[in-house]
């Protein structure tokens, strides 16, 4: 019998990376995003390798929407709680709420209630492994980032509390916790300004989302008695949100 994996915030970057890699690891895996098209796409690809792939079109920011979509779903072994995002780069008394809303209510709350429906399930079944994708942002505060970077310090509390609270169900949690990777994160971050984007990295050879996916492949193959609670990933020329090395030339 297949594994089963659940991704959230599968359309691009490190969701739908990991979804490719899980799939190649045997995993029958279901995504989920808000762009139907692009979950096709990822179906297909899975498909056309001889995976198993299921899509789940939704906004995991409405409650409703999560419980609609995932109490049907059966076992579920391992999820990762990937959707996510940053909107927005401006001091504090200059951000847009809207902005706000859209990193809480997707960062947070929708950790949340994906998790608060797919756990019950893992622990009926005696087992399971849950990785949250945190950011270094999670204990890093830096300038023009207080709300992303709250919402990323309450990812990184809640996956410590979460890890203790399932200890004993046998759930695995591991948080991973990013430096530069480069996705749509940054373009989607400057509301589609993709030249302010891409010099972000300039410079930079950053992380892709297939790193990512690949730390996800190799914690989740770890044996019953051992788990990672905390990775921290960043590209070689990054020590911290504040120390990069940029090459000029």
């Amino acid at each position: 019998m297949k594994k089963e994996a659940l991704i959230t915030g599968a359309t691009s970057g490190i969701g739908r990376a990991a979804a490719l890699r899980l799939a190649k690891e045997g995993y029958a895996v279901t995504v989920t995003g808000r762009r139907a098209e692009r979950l096709a796409a990822l179906k297909a690809e899975i498909e056309a390798a001889g995976g198993r792939c299921t899509t789940l079109v939704f906004d995991v920011r409405s409650e409703e929407e999560v419980r609609r979509n995932l109490e049907p779903l059966g076992r579920v072994d391992l999820l990762v709680n990937n959707a996510g995002l940053a909107a927005g780069l401006e001091h504090i008394d200059q951000g847009d709420t809207r902005d706000w809303d859209a990193m809480i209510d997707t960062n947070v709350k929708g950790l949340l209630y994906v998790t608060r429906v797919i756990a019950p399930k893992m622990v009926a079944a005696g087992g399971g492994h849950i990785f949250n994708i945190g950011s270094i942002a999670g204990t890093e505060a830096y300038e023009n980032g207080a709300v992303y970077c709250a919402s990323k310090h309450a990812v990184h509390a809640i996956s410590q509390s979460m890890r203790a609270d399932l200890l004993s169900a046998g759930i695995k949690v591991t948080e991973i916790r990013p430096g530069m990777v480069e996705t749509e994160f940054s373009e989607v971050r400057f509301h589609g300004d993709k030249e302010r984007a891409d010099a972000v990295y300039t410079g930079v050879e950053p992380l892709t989302g297939d790193d990512i996916a690949e730390a996800i492949a190799w914690a989740a193959q770890l044996p019953a008695h051992m788990n990672v609670n905390d990775m921290v990933l960043m590209p070689a020329q990054q020590a911290g949100a504040y120390y990069t090395y940029r090459k000029t030339k």
